[in-house]
């Protein structure tokens, strides 16, 4: 056995090995020379294993108190989950305790992670009584036999590895249910999704909770419904109702990436938002995402609302013909797209059925291709730097199954990694991880409590010109030149910016995005007039102003409010302000900035809103 050459501290502090560039159980034996790692926790492939067995654990208690039918349990991003099909009943999180505590007793029998290869006609006997894991065999088992582990009494298919014995994990908690659909189809059967995460120790349990709490606080949805930024409702499920605060804050998004795309070469455009099916074909879409596409019949042919807007821009390239003068040729569209998502799968803003995005299509040279990635480095460096995001870039190149020649892949594969080398950031290499159609840089945005997000692409694409037959006349008057289309966007679906960018702030607009910018009090009834007067000057110049005049209140008690409400600037008005043409100014963390003009506070804060500040409050 390959554990038995363990000293003692190592073997308790060892996830799984890696033997030859695989995951290997530890007490598997090693079946030829080898390379061998020893990996532990903090390793991404050893956590997914971690997370892989304490599914099983999970599982195994799911079974033995619901009785029902276990479907798929996989290690997921933060944690596991596991599927279960009942007759009757549900989930509900009254029952996590109980699954728990059944958990820590399988936890502490330290059960034996043992893998065993059988026959696929013996597995079929054996799960007779799970049509689930019958069809998992019958459809994507094609040899005579596959490997299933046990751990007590649950027999589980799995291709593992696993830890050692369920003694390896030592802090588990169940934390969410959800109801899903079998393999995510909605004609299929709808299963109970439980979900749990585990660690080594129990500290890094009460840290992870802690996360929790912090992120639970930051919930974009809370903070929506909090300061009446949109709401959703049952009538038009996965789109979004932006109110007029929230919309504040959507248009400026747009308007700035508007201005940007003005300094950098990019025309705007607007193109329909549904089509005929045939675009779809002819794009490929209609293949292979025809489910996630809302259709309709009209007049006896199929139409579709767009859920990308690569393949209208294609249209839009090749209604005349093009000359190499007009490239780069960058075509940006902020049009409406919709994607049929499971309602299950519907997330507050992260993931929606209508969104827009900040999207654009290069159309350009070979040649022309790392100037034109370089630019968009750049571009997405600016836009980061004025949210406070800092990034990790990855280089995804040619996959094995790859479409087109494998020459113009390598030069194009050059190009990008001289505009990543050029660019002076930190990158890392995913080989084979470019889309089947070219190879693409992935960008990670990390926000203030350490979470990564995926928002920004940049993505080469050999396949679209070639499906649309673009051409243009290249200088040397060949006019079947091709071109290659760059796909690219920085903050992605609007939405989806919206809820990151609200939780990375946890409500606290910078002056430039939030809706709540200056707030007037008067010191009592006779200042009104002049608060009106004062907050009408500052909504004139387009800053977004309220007057708090509510005689209820005391003076202090308003300040307090605005404060908790998060307007940036207060402005308080009494007579002396009234004679002066002054307001008292002070911010929502109370720092006290004092008197100033109208006229210089109101030119102040354009100032300050123009150049995107992140910090107006501190720089007035």
């Amino acid at each position: 056995l390959l554990f038995c050459t363990f000293s003692q501290g190592l073997a308790d502090n060892t996830v799984i090995a890696r033997v030859d560039k695989v995951v290997w159980d530890l007490d598997r034996p090693l079946e030829r020379d080898c390379t061998l790692e020893l990996l532990k926790f903090d390793d991404d492939e050893a956590q997914a294993v971690y997370w892989h067995s304490s599914a099983h654990i999970m599982g195994e208690a799911m079974e033995r108190i619901y009785g029902g039918c276990l479907c798929y349990g996989p290690p997921i991003e933060n944690g596991f989950y596991y599927d279960m099909f009942l007759e009757e009943g549900g989930v509900s999180s009254n029952d996590f305790p109980a699954v728990e505590a059944l958990c820590k007793k399988i936890m502490k029998e330290k059960q034996v992670f043992e893998r065993l290869e059988v026959k696929k006609e013996t597995l079929l006997e054996m799960f007779k009584y799970n049509k689930f894991k019958c069809r998992i065999l019958n459809e994507k088992v094609n040899t005579p036999t596959t490997t299933v582990y046990r751990c007590g009494p649950l027999i589980d298919l799995c291709r593992g590895p696993h830890v050692r014995h369920t003694g390896k994990i030592k802090a588990l908690k169940i934390h969410k249910n959800s109801s899903t659909y079998w393999e995510g189809k909605s004609d299929m059967e709808t299963l109970q999704r439980v979900y749990g995460i585990s660690f080594p120790d129990a500290k890094m349990l009460k840290e992870w909770e802690k996360f929790q709490e912090e992120a639970k606080n930051r919930d974009h949805r809370k903070i929506g419904r909090d300061q009446e930024l949109f709401f959703f409702h049952e009538l038009s499920p996965g789109s979004c109702f932006f109110l007029p605060k929230g919309a504040y804050i959507y248009n400026s998004l747009i308007e700035y990436i508007r201005s940007e795309y003005r300094k950098r070469g990019f025309q705007e455009v607007v193109s329909p938002n549904i089509y005929n099916s045939k675009l779809w074909v002819t794009s490929g879409h209609w293949q292979h995402y025809s489910d996630n596409m809302f259709s309709f019949e009209v007049e006896k042919e199929t139409f579709a609302l767009k859920p990308m807007n690569c393949p209208g821009h294609c249209l839009m390239f090749d209604h005349r013909p093009r000359s190499w003068r007009e490239l780069p040729l960058r075509l940006a569209d902020f049009g409406v797209l919709h994607r049929n998502e499971l309602s299950g799968a519907l997330t507050g803003l992260t993931r929606v059925r209508r969104f827009q995005q900040d999207d654009a299509h290069i159309f350009c040279a070979m040649e022309q291709i790392e100037g034109e990635i370089k630019n968009c480095l750049e571009f997405l460096r600016t836009v980061y730097s004025v949210f406070g995001f800092s990034f990790k870039l990855h280089l995804s190149t040619r996959p094995e199954k790859f479409l087109g020649d494998i020459e113009l892949w390598n030069q194009a594969e050059k190009q990008l990694e001289n505009s990543l080398n050029e660019f002076g950031e930190k990158w890392e290499l995913n080989p084979g991880d470019g889309a089947f159609y070219g190879p693409k840089i992935d960008i990670q945005i990390k926000d203030a409590i350490g979470r990564y997000h995926q928002c920004a692409t940049i993505q080469l694409d050999f396949q679209l010109p070639l499906r649309f037959n673009l051409t243009y006349m290249s200088h040397d008057g060949n006019d079947k030149t091709r071109p290659v289309i760059i796909h690219r966007a920085i903050l992605g679906s609007v939405e989806r910016m919206i809820a990151i960018l609200t939780e990375n702030y946890g409500g606290k607009w910078p002056l430039w995005l939030s809706p709540q910018q200056v707030l007037v009090i008067p010191v009592g009834p006779t200042c009104d007039e002049y608060a009106q007067k004062v907050k009408q000057q500052f909504h004139d110049a387009g800053l977004m102003t309220d007057v708090d005049v509510d005689p209820g209140c005391t003076l202090n008690k308003k300040i307090r409010n605005a404060q908790l409400a998060q307007y940036n600037f207060i402005l308080v008005v009494g007579e002396k302000e009234k004679t002066c043409g002054t307001v008292n100014i002070r911010t929502r963390d109370n720092k006290i900035h004092g008197e100033r003009t109208v006229a210089e506070t109101v030119e102040r804060l354009l100032q300050l809103k123009h150049s995107h500040c992140k910090n107006a409050e501190e720089e007035f």
